[in-house]
């Protein structure tokens, strides 16, 4: 019988100041996110901004207990996709471990010979799926292996992953009627220049955010508006928008609901950027009431989303 192995692929996420340091640089030093041919130039300039960036963005941290959620819940959605199925089930973080390399020989060690890459990201992109399954070839690659590998399409269109997150913002409506809210949906933003260089992301969430839309109406869910703002811009470059502030200046005396549509899990990006952050500006700008809603995270759906998703690609 053919072995088969099941590789989350993540980001990672910091769990002390040492974490997030190494997080910054590895980060940086991917040339997905910092095109700098020459390596060591790339590194220089990688280590020079994981020095200056790493107490500042500790402190965001510190407001939410010292460390990210990311990889403990992540974990935990691997732990319970083995306890419902046969295939090993790994985790292969991209900028902190476990790193691909390592995952990588655990699964030669095991005899694993079919490999399904399972992205935890709905939408595509250079900066994520991209660059880590880039990460993980590289190093099958390097070890020579002849895995026969598949890879999760981005499943925002998916419909049993749309519901959970239709699930999610009408548990938090209840009884009370939909028309009285602002749906804002968030999304991580992108430098421009990554679209002119073939990235589908910008146009997938809006495409998403259409999906949803229409799938909200059918279920007689009629939000008084629903929009679409970018968040986490960083440094001086153009990024794709319209910015999330933006967006929640023109809502004034307004019930906002925030969905981060571009997380699958919890993080610093949603428990402190959306969560605390935007949270006051909201407050500062006269928005009467500020929710945003939590990821899939680890529950059972979600799980077996991620599982019927694995077992069909490999069908």
């Amino acid at each position: 019988m053919v072995k088969k192995g099941i590789v989350l692929l993540s980001m990672g996420g910091a769990e002390n100041r040492e974490e997030l340091k190494l997080f910054l640089k590895n980060m940086f030093y991917d040339r997905n996110i910092l095109p700098i041919k020459n390596n060591f130039l790339r590194l220089a300039v990688s280590s020079f901004i994981a020095n200056i960036r790493v107490n500042r963005a500790y402190k965001n941290y510190m407001e939410i207990g010292g460390r990210s959620p990311l990889k403990e819940i992540t974990f935990k959605i691997r732990d319970k996709m083995r306890e419902k199925i046969d295939d090993e089930v790994f985790i292969a973080f991209r900028y902190l471990p476990p790193f691909s390399y390592d995952v990588i020989k655990k699964m030669k060690g095991r005899g694993i010979e079919e490999v399904f890459l399972l992205p935890l990201y709905p939408h595509n992109s250079i900066s994520t799926v991209k660059s880590s399954i880039d990460d993980f070839y590289k190093w099958v690659d390097k070890f020579n292996l002849n895995f026969e590998i598949k890879v999760m399409k981005p499943f925002y269109k998916e419909e049993d992953y749309n519901d959970l997150i239709c699930k999610g913002i009408l548990d938090y409506v209840g009884d009370r009627d939909c028309g009285d809210f602002i749906l804002l949906f968030s999304a991580h933003s992108i430098p421009e220049k990554f679209i002119e260089y073939g990235d589908t992301y910008k146009e997938e969430v809006e495409e998403h955010v259409e999906i949803l839309s229409k799938k909200l109406g059918k279920m007689g869910a009629n939000f008084k508006n629903i929009v679409l703002g970018y968040q986490s811009r960083l440094g001086p470059v153009k990024w794709v928008g319209p910015a999330l502030e933006d967006v929640l200046k023109k809502l004034e005396g307004e019930k906002v609901i925030i969905y981060p549509i571009s997380f699958v899990v919890d993080n610093i990006e949603t428990l402190y950027e959306l969560e605390i952050e935007y949270e006051k500006i909201a407050h500062d700008l006269g928005i009467l009431e500020y929710k945003v809603i939590k990821c899939p995270n680890a529950s059972d759906e979600f799980i077996d989303f991620l599982i019927k998703g694995a077992r069909h690609d490999f069908d």
